[in-house]
């Protein structure tokens, strides 16, 4: 029996608690969150805890989930570290590459397992197309180019979701693309971005950027493209690969992954069944703008396809805390060594929106590496 503590039951952490709990040799025993832990803990039987360290230093606690909001992440990650418990961090792990390091360290010394939570990792469809990709398929890659984008409207209060200094804005909050793009190419060496907030100004918003355009380049004369943002009317979501031979299509919108070759077309599941596919695709058609960047709201579940992927992922995390092994596949995600390149190229691109320059990526990595 493998005994969890949760730090932050929102959204994501009340949803992780329940597919733990189902498990018959899993348990949640302890939970921590200054506003939801008390509905939370009622219905895992769980104890509430006073701290992020007091659910790291628990007796009853094996193994420390975090999935508080973005800013405190650090701390939870610290606090399993420190209490030498294997941990678990939803994405995005840090806001900067700075506090990455500082994460990664703490819990290489303490000689325990740092998983990053980057669940766009475990779609089956995201699953085949990197397989596809490594066989050669596709031939060599060339570009990728990633659009998450849609539109929002005022909400009954501002979210922390919606403020910088806390969410990190969209390029943070939605770093699953950017991390994706990284796992088919390698990091990036040099960034530009672009940007601002042109249709979200005034107190009814927060101070996110509402639109982002990012122009990365990779070792080998490689190159990507990704846009974010929340001013955009008619929503999209996907992820285009071409290589020499062929191209790959990630639908995130329209679910689904289409191969195209000079042999023909195939088509696959974006999730586990035609029934998670079917649900996805549905949310975002009943959705006429806000599209890929909608929120989790902690007083609803989450839908079948992101349920589906929330248990693909722990299964994962649970089965390497059975005694399990890390497959090649998910090596940068069980070290939190991926996860930190995000947040590297993720801070150069905001300093080359802050400077208005192309940024080498190495300005960030160097810096922390010289701090530390």
């Amino acid at each position: 029996m493998i005994k969890y503590g949760i730090v932050g039951t929102g959204y994501f952490g009340a949803e992780i608690g329940r597919v733990l709990q189902e498990w018959d040799d899993a348990t949640v025993t302890t939970v921590y969150d200054p506003e939801k832990a008390a509905r939370v803990a009622a219905e895992l039987g769980a104890t509430v805890a006073g701290s992020a360290a007091e659910v790291a230093t628990s007796a009853q606690v094996d193994a420390v989930v975090v999935a508080s909001p973005n800013w405190a992440h650090q701390d939870g990650v610290l606090a399993a570290a420190h209490a030498g418990k294997p941990v678990f961090c939803e994405k995005p792990i840090a806001l900067s590459y700075t506090d990455c390091v500082a994460m990664l360290r703490a819990a290489e010394e303490a000689g325990v397992l740092f998983m990053a939570g980057h669940v766009m990792n475990f779609m089956a469809g995201v699953r085949e197309a990197k397989r596809l990709i490594a066989s050669g398929e596709i031939g060599d890659v060339l570009v990728v180019r990633a659009v998450r984008n849609g539109w929002e409207d005022v909400q009954e209060s501002v979210s922390w979701k919606k403020k910088r200094s806390l969410s990190g804005g969209h390029l943070y909050h939605h770093i699953h693309e950017l991390d994706f793009v990284q796992s088919v190419l390698g990091p990036a060496t040099s960034v530009f971005m672009a940007g601002g907030n042109v249709a979200h100004s005034g107190p009814q918003f927060g101070d996110e950027d509402d639109m982002l355009f990012l122009s990365l380049q990779f070792d080998g004369s490689k190159f990507a493209t990704l846009e974010y943002g929340s001013a955009f009317r008619w929503p999209e979501h996907y992820v285009l690969i071409q290589g020499t031979e062929g191209a790959l299509r990630i639908d995130l919108q329209d679910a689904g992954v289409e191969l195209r070759t000079v042999a023909g077309s195939q088509r696959f599941l974006l999730h586990r069944s035609e029934e998670e596919d079917a649900d996805r695709t549905a949310i975002y058609r009943g959705s006429s703008t806000d599209g890929a960047v909608q929120y989790g709201n902690p007083d609803r579940r989450p839908p079948l396809w992101l349920r589906g992927i929330i248990e693909e992922e722990m299964s994962y995390f649970h089965g390497l805390m059975r005694g399990g092994r890390p497959e090649d596949e998910f090596a940068g995600l069980t070290d939190g060594s991926a996860a930190a390149a995000s947040i590297a190229t993720a801070d150069a691109l905001t300093r080359s929106l802050r400077e208005g320059r192309r940024v080498d990526v190495s300005e960030i990595t160097g810096a922390a590496a010289l701090s530390g």
